[in-house]
């Protein structure tokens, strides 16, 4: 097919509004699938994604489409997720595409996601079809939300297409604005091959599989290439497109978006962003443009159970092809042993790979609680260094010139009642109001300036729960500031657990260290023993709480006799109790560490 009657583009908009639902009716408009293949969340492949009802792993399906002026069309879908923690997928999708369906909620109007990935779209030059979805439900204000779409983004509202995915309303219209809005794609270069890797994934019998956007040149089985990053070479044996299900093809060219397989062992050969070319006759330069994801919350992976260290270190290998963000290198804990340091893109993301591994790879494992990286200027060195894990952070302070943490400039869109509990909230978080407007006369746009460690947190829960669900958030990474900063450590039975400790602002220190006791105080089960439970800063100890021991009532067997008899077997209790706390190892629920996350 020639290149002017193909059309590449993807589906952005925040989290629910109907990204999903929308390629579904794409599909079954155009034919791609038939009835009996039908379901709802086509392209969510994922339980997980499933379960949630959000997609977390970009989808590209091709599809052919019967215009109204007669010619065939081979339509390029590719399906994003919505959440912040997942922006780095849309970033490797629009980088496919000439052109974007900005999907808007007809109940919610322009959320924080809407914006962030419609400026995404805009930096990538693409042309952008604004659809306002949901059209057919009683809450639905089109006035609204078309007044927002024209004030904000600067869209023109004429060119808005009013649509119900569920209901099908607006499907042929979205179609046909594809092909006369959306530029075809151009060849580029001299007909060298030049291929752009934006997914990836492991499958046990072709090995490692990439996702390409053809930009110039064509490949087919038999054909030679070369990773440009790596410079490994590797002879394809098959080419093909998701429509949606797997299906072979003779030969992928300029314009195409498919998949590449050539028997690519080891997951470490392909990394999304990186360019494919001919071995022969390669090109000279990459695609350019491409940022790689930037892993900004770090937390420790520990096997437990039947699961053994190399075990683990196989199913992050294998998971990190399919997930490009996530970053890993070995650590170990002198209370949890041997395991990985693992880098992810916020809370969400780190849930999403802790559920895959265990179901996909049947991983059991523990997570310590997460934090962000910290930079740390010694005195007697001039480099500065950065800190991933608590532990790292030299006991005594006074070696340290200053610690940096890393800021965000967080975007927040609220209801106008709930901006006075929010901006409270943002204050609380150590939050520097940067901007307020309004949005409309009911929507309030706040701009914050918040340490990354307060967002990770319990942010999203808070703004939620204050909000009735209804206020959403976006954040970028600005930089680095100097902050007043130490290491709260947490000591069982006088032992550090380093996998417990975290960094905390001086003037939260006390707070959160009474607020961590108490919490381990509840999720800790009783021991044989009795166990203390302290925190504080270096060694100095700034609160402390006390879990009884489990008691055996070992006089149940006296029926009478002196009392002396009784107190001599209280006493050898109690001797042995003293012995098995100095030998006995306290057992760490993973609750210990989550709760560290669910501190007020």
């Amino acid at each position: 097919m020639s290149l002017k009657n193909i059309r590449n583009f993807s589906i952005i908009a925040h989290v629910d509004h109907g990204k999903s639902t929308l390629a579904d009716r794409l599909l079954e408009f155009t034919g791609t699938i038939s009835e009996r293949e039908k379901r709802e969340q086509l392209l969510d492949t994922l339980e997980v994604e499933r379960e949630r009802g959000i997609t977390v792993k970009l989808q590209a399906v091709k599809m052919y489409y019967n215009a109204e002026d007669g010619e065939t069309y081979t339509l390029h879908l590719i399906d994003t997720p919505g959440h912040v923690d997942f922006s780095y997928e849309v970033s490797r999708a629009l980088a496919a595409c000439e052109g974007a369906l900005l999907l808007v909620d007809a109940t919610q109007g322009i959320e924080a996601q809407t914006v962030a990935n419609f400026w995404k779209a805009v930096e990538e030059d693409l042309v952008i079809i604004p659809v306002i979805n949901k059209i057919d439900l009683p809450s639905a204000n089109i006035e609204r939300v078309s007044k927002q779409i024209e004030d904000i983004l600067g869209l023109d509202p004429s060119e808005i297409i009013l649509a119900s995915a569920k209901e099908g309303i607006g499907i042929k219209e979205i179609l046909e604005a594809i092909i006369k809005r959306i530029p075809p794609p151009k060849e580029e270069g001299d007909g060298r091959l030049k291929a752009l890797i934006f997914d990836s994934y492991y499958d046990p019998y072709r090995g490692a599989v990439a996702f390409v956007r053809i930009f110039s040149g064509e490949v087919k089985p038999g054909t030679k290439i070369r990773l440009f990053s790596t410079g490994k070479e590797f002879e394809v044996t098959e080419v093909g497109a998701q429509m949606p299900f797997m299906k072979k093809l003779e030969k992928l060219s300029a314009g195409d978006v498919g998949y590449i397989s050539a028997s690519i062992k080891d997951v470490r050969d392909i990394r999304v962003g990186d360019t494919i070319t001919d071995a022969k006759n390669p090109v000279d330069k990459p695609v350019p443009g491409f940022k790689p994801a930037k892993p900004v919350v770090f937390a420790g992976i520990y096997p437990t159970g039947d699961t053994t260290y190399e075990e683990l270190r196989d199913a992050l290998e294998k998971y990190a092809i399919n997930d490009a963000s996530i970053y890993f290198e070995p650590e170990s804990s002198p209370a949890l042993g041997m395991g990985f340091r693992v880098g992810f893109l916020g809370l969400l993301h780190m849930e999403i790979v802790q559920e895959r591994l265990e179901r996909e790879y049947g991983i059991n494992m523990i997570t310590t609680a997460p934090n962000v990286v910290y930079r740390i200027k010694m005195k007697h060195k001039d480099e500065v260094r950065e800190i991933r894990n608590p532990s790292e952070l030299p006991d005594n302070m006074g070696l340290v010139e200053y610690i940096e943490e890393p800021f965000a400039k967080v975007t927040i869109i609220v209801p106008s009642e709930y901006v006075g509990s929010i901006m409270q909230l943002c204050q609380e978080k150590r939050g520097i109001q940067k901007n307020f407007s309004y949005m409309d006369k009911n929507t309030v746009v706040l701009e914050y300036e918040l340490p990354l460690s307060e967002i990770i947190m319990d942010f999203h829960d808070k703004i939620k729960t204050l909000s009735r669900g209804f206020a959403s958030y976006d954040y970028e990474i600005i930089g680095y500031r100097k902050e007043d900063l130490v290491r709260l450590n947490v000591f069982l039975n006088k032992q550090p657990v380093d996998a417990l400790s975290f960094i905390v602002h001086r003037d939260k220190a006390y707070r959160r260290a009474r607020q961590i006791v108490e919490k381990l105080k509840e999720v800790i089960p009783r021991q044989l023993f009795e166990v203390n439970v302290q925190a504080g800063i270096g060694n100095k100890i700034i609160a402390s709480e006390r879990i009884p021991p489990l008691r055996a009532n070992v006089t149940a067997k006296c029926y009478g006799g002196d009392v002396t008899r009784k107190k001599k077997l209280l006493e050898k209790q109690k001797e042995g109790k003293k012995r098995m706390k100095q030998f006995g190892k306290v057992q760490l629920p993973q609750e210990a560490f989550l709760s560290i996350l669910s501190v007020d």
